[in-house]
């Protein structure tokens, strides 16, 4: 495979994997029926001590009530999961012997789900054999899963329609997680009336996230220069690079993210942003679900990671910590000025979808213009200004490089190779943005 000679062995085929979804206002009623039709005896229904009190989880509560559906609640769920917080709910999961999961929440609840599904399901599989190498084993998985019906409460991470999951990894201060197609969600409920009760700064950085997935696997490696070509089609990996299918959803949801993203920040009673947006994190979702993202994510998983004091306004937690998608968005100036002179034509496009005046630019621009036009947009969102608002300085730039070498399963797939002096050079032009 394949017979014909390819370019230094890459790759000659993609796949699309996605979810199912179900999209209305309301549609969390059904969630219970759901259930019943799947013959499910005993149901986990996993979220996080916030939401255990609102009502995306009321919703799930009262339907599965309705259906008499039996279930246990784990709602221990860390706000951006480590390891040891994964390992947690991996052995709910375990003792609990379920035959169905519902999570009710944002990617950290969702992530996790899926990985105390993937481990309760292969009970004897040591837990770094699925993690990403070169961190775990990345072992394909071979068995068997129970369904999953996801209902994302933000609009951010996708994770409702992929199969990726992220975690902390305490022991070595990095961000990894498990890709594999086989823990994609079997159901995606996007319920717009969940994005009503989220506050401002959480809207703000979930929007960001999805900002960067279009971005990112829109302007990634295209599939056919990712190598190696697997050897079995069960070893392709989730994220194949940019391909033509994953460009269409990656583009729809960049132009949502700039006509509804500071609307829905600025006005919580604007139905119609914040329903755009939960829409656009599942096709963004559906687009770097199988694209991949690149330098923004892999630079972003060390900013969560070695957090030293920062709290973000609106987020009720016990730790400091750094929202994924603002680790995220801060390189991304940067980034995109470092990767435009691949495929400058894509970030010239990106940079008119979000508001730029592109009728006399030069091509070799792109890059700049970028930029500049995420800077204001940025601006604009009162975002922090770059790594030293949020307690790094230029003497975390060794331990922040250090710490994006091992997300080799992203960094690969940024279009424009990079060297440690690269990533020191973009760490650095992030410390900060105005």
């Amino acid at each position: 495979v394949p017979e014909r000679p390819t370019l230094g062995n890459t790759d000659y085929a993609f796949e699309m994997a996605i979810s199912n979804i179900r999209y209305g206002e309301g549609v969390t009623k059904e969630v219970g029926m759901d259930l019943q039709n799947l013959g499910a005896r005993r149901v986990c229904l996993m979220t996080d001590k916030n939401l255990s009190q609102l009502p995306p989880v009321n919703a799930v509560l009262n339907s599965l009530a309705k259906y008499s559906i039996n279930f246990q609640m784990y709602d221990n769920v860390r706000v951006e999961p480590t390891d040891q917080s994964f390992m947690d709910a991996i052995n709910f999961a375990k003792k609990g012997e379920f035959d169905a999961y519902v999570a009710v929440g944002g990617g950290s609840v969702i992530d996790t789900c899926k990985a105390a599904n993937l481990y309760a399901s292969s009970p004897t599989s040591d837990f770094l054999d699925y993690v990403n190498a070169p961190i775990g084993k990345g072992k394909p998985v071979t068995v068997p899963l129970k369904p999953l019906i996801a209902v994302p409460t933000t609009s951010g991470t996708g994770s409702e329609t992929t199969g990726v999951a992220i975690f902390d990894f305490k022991e070595l201060k990095v961000k990894t997680g498990i890709a594999s197609r086989a823990i994609k969600p079997t159901l995606g409920i996007i319920d717009p009336l969940h994005t009503l009760s989220m506050p401002e700064r959480i809207v703000a950085n979930s929007g960001f996230d999805v900002l960067c997935h279009a971005l990112e696997s829109y302007t990634a490696l295209p599939y056919n220069m990712r190598s190696p070509c697997p050897s079995n089609p069960i070893n392709r990996p989730a994220y194949q690079g940019s391909n033509p299918i994953s460009d269409v959803w990656a583009l729809h949801a960049l132009r949502i993210v700039a006509k509804y993203l500071k609307r829905a920040i600025r006005n919580p009673e604007d139905r119609e942003a914040r329903a755009s947006m939960h829409l656009a994190s599942a096709f963004a979702g559906i687009g770097f679900g199988n694209a991949g993202v690149h330098l923004c994510h892999g630079m972003s998983y060390p900013i969560s990671g070695l957090v030293k004091t920062y709290k973000p306004k609106d987020y009720n937690v016990d730790h400091s910590l750094v929202p994924h998608g603002l680790s995220v968005v801060l390189t991304s100036p940067a980034v995109f000025a470092f990767t435009a002179q691949i495929h400058p034509e894509r970030h010239l496009e990106a940079a008119e979808i979000l508001g730029a005046d592109i009728r006399t630019a030069r091509i070799k621009d792109a890059g700049f213009i970028l930029a500049d036009t995420l800077r204001k947009f940025l601006f604009d969102l009162n975002v922090d200004d770059g790594l030293a608002a949020i307690g790094y300085s230029k003497a975390d730039i060794p331990a922040l490089v250090k710490g994006t070498l091992p997300q080799e399963r992203v960094t690969k797939l940024s279009p424009r190779p990079q060297t440690e002096e690269d990533l020191s050079a973009l760490f650095e032009a992030s410390m900060k943005l105005y």
